[in-house]
């Protein structure tokens, strides 16, 4: 089971920034501290495979997969599409592990791996078929189901206009906003500095309100 459910993003990005912070600090203390000890462990243990120990290749898929997976998920909407994602995240890992530098982190070279391969999918994506209004078949006395629809069709949109965007605007804007990443990690993972990922965010984030404003309407928020 992947660990959380996707949250809805377009209402966050048509109220204040106050409401993506509140989820960017969503995290808790102990849950921080609990991930840096494991990146710290991580890095060992890829330090290990490169030494000659398969055992230590198995740990790490069972430490590091799972969070790539779910990454690769909330990105591109697609179980299937995700697990591919994480195959070749992993096997770029693998393929690294000779020369790997001793000071770089295993979960910030794959949060920035992870997003790049998503993105890239998520742009090979921009002539499929456009996304619908929730159907009109659904009847009125299916609320459950309609939420289900529209919240998808909302989560498809922003994948979409994130596609759109420039390359480096694209990645602070996943970090920041669907993986809840702080702008330091963020300024780690993509090798930059914090203004430059706030004044990323900040403008990825103007672009893809604009980019989701003419969908109000079919994406059910019309009077928002």
């Amino acid at each position: 089971m992947l660990p959380g459910a996707i949250k809805p993003a377009w209402p966050c990005l048509q109220r204040p920034a106050g409401m993506l912070e509140r989820l960017m600090l969503a995290r808790t203390l102990t849950e921080k501290r609990t991930r840096a000890r494991l990146q710290d462990e991580e890095t060992c243990l890829l330090e290990a495979f490169a030494a000659g120990d398969d055992r230590a290749a198995q740990r790490l898929i069972e430490r590091s997969s799972p969070r790539v997976l779910s990454q690769a998920l909330r990105l591109l909407g697609n179980r299937s599409e995700a697990e591919d994602i994480t195959q070749e995240a992993m096997l770029r890992l693998w393929r690294a592990a000779p020369t790997w530098e001793t000071r770089a982190k295993v979960s910030t070279w794959l949060y920035r791996v992870t997003a790049n391969l998503c993105l890239d999918r998520l742009r090979a994506r921009r002539h499929s078929v456009p996304i619908d209004g929730v159907s009109g078949e659904i009847g009125a006395t299916d609320p459950t189901i309609i939420a289900r629809l529209q919240q998808e069709a909302r989560l498809n949109a922003l994948r979409r206009a994130l596609a759109e965007l420039p390359e480096r605007q694209a990645l602070a804007v996943s970090l920041r906003f669907l993986e809840g990443l702080g702008n330091p990690e963020i300024a780690a993972i993509m090798g930059i500095g914090v203004e430059a990922v706030e004044s990323l965010t900040a403008r990825g984030k103007r672009a893809l309100s604009s980019a989701l404003s003419s969908q109000k309407e079919a994406l059910g928020y019309a009077d928002e």
